[in-house]
């Protein structure tokens, strides 16, 4: 925020007490948005606006197609972010599998004296299908090796060149895997490609990773078989209607929630808001654009 009001003139559109009136008054001058959740109401509301510059590597809440029919260019933030959600995700994992929220407050609530915790699971020489094997999935392959994982993947094309089996249909991975991770893009395209069939695939004895978007899986599904055992267990970091997560999830001890926090370090955020700047920097300085994805 400091660099991008030293560099241009700044309005802070989440702070207005009326937003509609804030834009009515600057949103003839405005030529840049710094942010996320631009739609096409708001771009008709701002005539000279040439570039959404969005703070994150995921853009379904800018609606690229309205920016591309009005000329106005669009970037993200990738690469910055791949290692800190890359970690998170094994954490997850991790947490999940050997049930660690549930023995921190097994020690907290008094109750070790009483017993020893249940034995858990290992990763180690589980399979993990990874759904969306691009910058982040690849860095999470590598890590899910590193715990001697077998990996597989699924998405829209196959990666010649990557050393793991390809699944053209993801039902069929899910049936192959021990853990399903979901690290693909949302939008109408992969809306719910997560079904209760892929889950029913994967199997009471599967664990459903979600560090993409809560849109690609069918949650109410997901929670019903989480209930009833049909799915082994959940990690999950995004959510269908964030930040309102379903209460019945609350509730299991076979998930582990976590409040959409994949890049949610210091370091990563920092290196996020300077591509972010540079992007807009770039543009008006007439230099081509560091991360342009319209």
């Amino acid at each position: 925020m400091d660099a991008l009001a030293q560099a241009f003139t700044l309005h802070k559109l989440y702070e207005a007490s009326d937003a509609g009136a804030l834009l009515a008054e600057v949103g003839p001058r405005i030529r840049g948005i710094a942010g996320s959740h631009v739609d096409s109401r708001l771009m008709e509301k701002l005539p000279r606006l040439e570039i959404i510059a969005n703070f994150g590597v995921g853009y379904d809440t800018v609606d690229v197609g309205a920016a591309r029919a009005r000329g106005i260019k669009v970037t993200n933030t990738p690469n910055v972010l791949d290692d800190a959600v890359a970690e998170i995700t094994i954490g997850m994992m991790i947490a999940l599998a050997r049930r660690i929220p549930a023995a921190d407050r097994f020690v907290r609530e008094g109750k070790w004296p009483g017993g020893n915790f249940p034995l858990q699971r290992e990763l180690t020489g589980r399979t993990v299908g990874i759904f969306g094997l691009g910058r982040i999935g690849k860095e999470i392959a590598r890590r899910a090796q590193a715990m001697k994982m077998r990996v597989v993947y699924s998405g829209r094309h196959e990666q010649k060149r990557e050393p793991y089996r390809y699944y053209a249909d993801l039902e069929a991975m899910a049936r192959e895997a021990d853990w399903l991770v979901a690290i693909a893009p949302g939008g109408k395209a992969t809306e719910k490609i997560i079904s209760r069939r892929v889950l029913e695939a994967l199997g009471p004895e599967g664990f459903f990773v979600n560090m993409g978007r809560g849109s690609l899986v069918d949650e109410p599904a997901m929670v019903e078989m989480l209930q009833s055992g049909g799915l082994g267990g959940a990690a999950l970091d995004v959510f269908a209607d964030e930040p309102n997560v379903p209460p019945a999830l609350l509730a299991l001890d076979n998930v582990v929630l976590s409040p959409h926090q994949g890049s949610g370090t210091n370091e990563t955020r920092d290196l996020m808001g300077q591509l972010l700047v540079d992007n807009l920097k770039a543009h008006f300085a007439g230099e081509p654009l560091l991360s342009q994805v319209a």
